[in-house]
């Protein structure tokens, strides 16, 4: 659960900055710097849709290094703690590291994404797709959320939503190897030509 924001305090309540006071954190972006991230993201999201060529495997790697900062360095620090986790096998601690992470950071679609990854490596279906679902509000570009969503839709035996959520994936993202084959999978079974 979120916790309140701090009411604004008036001027002559704030403490005058110490001269010992540590300078705001480099990793902190600010407004201009947050502008500029989306306008880059912009431009390679447009680098990633190209069907050809060979420049959407870069887009594809900067798109997920700039998802992958929240911005702050105490959240960047509990994701790599869950990504850890995560790769270790330890679904359990990872769930608990990425569950803080989204209860002080609810704006961070890659924490809310992770999360939902180690939601369905544990087993779960709920909350991963209620993840999924957050992590799509957050960011409608995340093809990676898509093809997450998909893969769940499809296990549960709704194929229809499951085609739905790959096409989806694959307009943004059109070289995903699993979801272009998810697509075709699906595609053969709904026209009754499956296996």
């Amino acid at each position: 659960m979120p916790l309140p924001e701090d009411p604004p305090q008036a001027e002559s309540d704030a403490l005058p900055e110490s001269p010992l006071s540590e300078p705001a954190a480099a990793s902190e972006p600010t407004a201009e710097a947050r502008l500029r991230e989306r306008e880059d993201l912009d431009l390679l999201f447009a680098e990633l849709a190209q069907p050809g060529g060979e420049t959407w495997a870069r887009a594809e790697t900067d798109i997920l290094r700039i998802w992958s900062r929240s911005g702050s360095a105490a959240m960047d620090l509990l994701y790599k703690r869950g990504e850890a986790a995560l790769d270790a096998g330890d679904t359990v601690t990872a769930i608990g590291h990425l569950t803080a992470l989204t209860d002080h950071a609810p704006d961070f679609a890659a924490g809310w994404y992770l999360r939902s990854v180690a939601f369905y490596l544990d087993g779960d279906f709920g909350p991963p797709i209620a993840d999924l679902g957050q992590v799509l509000r957050l960011e409608p570009r995340h093809f990676g959320a898509l093809t997450q969503l998909g893969t769940i839709l499809e296990e549960l035996g709704d194929d229809r939503d499951a085609l739905v959520a790959f096409r989806r994936s694959l307009k943004i993202h059109p070289h995903q190897q699993e979801a272009q084959d998810a697509v075709q999978r699906l595609e053969r079974k709904l026209q009754g030509t499956d296996a």
